[in-house]
């Protein structure tokens, strides 16, 4: 074996951490091989052989040693030049020692492999009948407060309900008793599929509210009728802190004999103090709404703690309500003269935004992990 292949030899087992430095080197690198040199190898190779705990100094090891660039293909070069009594006799020896350590070198392989193999499996073993600490998801805190507020008003009575987010012009307007002439047709605030036709029931927008279900189950159903109807909403808006193109609202109808404004307030009244976990005023002052006459608009006492610590509380505006128009019972085949009712409507994202302190609108529709995981 050449000097060179000695020094990378000795120089990459030297480096490893794990590998050692091997000892019969200097015996590999007999300018004449002999019987009595094989002997020497053999011996020290196995000391060195048997000190070999991974695949790393394996391959090192074989490659010197029984490998195409390696010592023995060095004896092998030498024997050609021998004469032939000598050849009978060192040739025996060099296919044996050859033989005896291409197999010992592909059996430690074997044995290596598999001993990693067995402790990759034991590292990753799971062991499927122990409880492993998990790290769970949550709902998203409009869901959370959409699920609470499901709840609150399924315990008074209500059905949930619900219908298609690309509406007809008619169902989303004409029906609920707005004008052609009503801003809230304009392209600035609605987003508008298909407007080319005469007909409103052949046009379709992407809802302006979830008004439209309302009309869908009184045609359906009938009256009497008890629902909420949650859902997302579009408006043609400026993205900022406060507003947003998509969002979601719930939409209360109830449509009975003998309904009044009383039975308004003291519905919101309880489905405000059960989010709120705690007693909620409510004012009402007179508005408009083009579905319900009067109309009115709901606003709700708001305590809070402000930037000194000071306690402080003011009026907010909540929510559009009123008693159904008359003209919106006709279009959905109810008799007003038989049947009254009250409609509410309020922003569920906004809603979530006061429950939880949250003072910027892109946050819910963001995919932030350190503020979704307050939640």
């Amino acid at each position: 074996m050449t000097s060179d292949l000695k020094s990378q030899y000795c120089t990459r087992f030297s480096s490893e951490k794990q590998i050692f430095v091997c000892d019969p080197i200097p015996l590999f690198m007999s300018e004449k091989v002999t019987p009595e040199h094989l002997q020497q190898v053999h011996k020290q190779a196995l000391e060195t052989f048997n000190k070999i705990e991974t695949l790393e100094s394996l391959q090192v090891f074989t490659g010197n040693l029984v490998g195409k660039k390696s010592a023995m293909g060095d004896w092998f070069k030498q024997l050609k030049a021998l004469d032939v009594e000598a050849k009978k006799e060192l040739g025996p020896k060099l296919q044996e020692f050859k033989t005896y350590w291409e197999q010992a070198c592909l059996d430690k392989q074997n044995q290596l492999e598999t001993q990693a193999l067995n402790q990759k499996l034991a590292s990753d073993f799971i062991d499927v009948t122990q409880a492993y600490p998990s790290q769970k998801g949550a709902l998203h805190p409009l869901s959370q407060v959409q699920r609470h507020i499901e709840s609150i008003f399924t315990g008074m009575g209500f059905e949930i309900a619900d219908g298609p987010e690309v509406e007809t012009e008619w169902h989303n307007f004409d029906a609920l008793n707005v004008p052609a002439n009503h801003p809230a047709r304009d392209m600035q605030d609605t987003f508008f599929v298909n407007s080319k036709n005469d007909r409103s029931d052949l046009n379709s927008v992407l809802r302006t509210q979830t008004s439209n279900i309302q009309i869908r189950k009184m045609l359906e159903n009938g009256a009497p009728v008890r629902i909420i109807a949650p859902g997302r909403v579009y408006r043609n808006e400026d993205v900022d802190a406060t507003h947003d193109a998509m969002f979601y609202q719930v939409e209360g109808l109830v449509v009975d004999k003998d309904i009044s404004v009383s039975h308004l307030k003291g519905t919101l009244e309880t489905m405000l103090s059960a989010v709120f976990a705690k007693p909620m005023k409510i004012r009402i002052r007179p508005g408009y709404f083009p579905f319900v006459e009067p109309g009115l608009e709901v606003d709700i006492w708001w305590e809070y703690i402000d930037k000194n610590g000071e306690e402080k509380g003011r009026w907010l505006e909540f929510c559009g309500a009123g008693m159904v128009h008359p003209n919106v019972l006709r279009n959905s085949g109810v008799d007003p003269e038989e049947f009254t009712g009250f409609a509410f409507g309020f922003g569920l994202t906004r809603l979530v935004m006061m429950k939880y302190g949250i003072e910027d609108i892109r946050l819910l529709s963001s995919n932030k992990r350190e503020f979704l995981q307050q939640f």
